[in-house]
């Protein structure tokens, strides 16, 4: 069950490997996510493919599957109507870099996960 409050709560285990695909899926060049079976995550319309690509490609390291590490950081928080998601990523530099996925769920732990943005905050 996901909290609908106004605090910032720990990803749910049964939400990560959904997270982890995603990004399985950028290290390996898909950032429309248009070449992954990845059930209940939208595509990445073209243009903020790209700008997800630039952000990782400025951030200087080059991205790798999740560390461990990451769920620590990693957080979500209701947004009346949807749950926000930010997700640590890992470089080859560090198992918990700077740069974090952010994505919205619409309708619960089985629900749609659409990737915004990737970006420094």
């Amino acid at each position: 069950m996901l909290a609908q409050n106004d605090e910032e709560h720990a990803v749910p285990e049964g939400l990560r490997s959904r997270f982890q695909a995603v990004v399985a899926a950028f290290v390996a060049g898909d950032f429309q996510l248009a070449r992954h079976e990845l059930n209940g995550v939208a595509q990445i319309e073209a243009d903020t493919a790209r700008f997800i690509e630039e952000q990782i490609a400025a951030y200087g390291a080059r991205l790798v599957p999740l560390s461990e590490k990451v769920w620590q950081r990693s957080v979500y928080r209701w947004m009346d109507g949807w749950w926000e998601f930010l997700i640590d990523l890992s470089t080859d530099e560090e198992a918990v870099s700077d740069l974090v996925l952010h994505a919205k769920l619409f309708g619960g732990l089985q629900g749609r996960i659409e990737v915004w943005s990737v970006h420094v905050p």
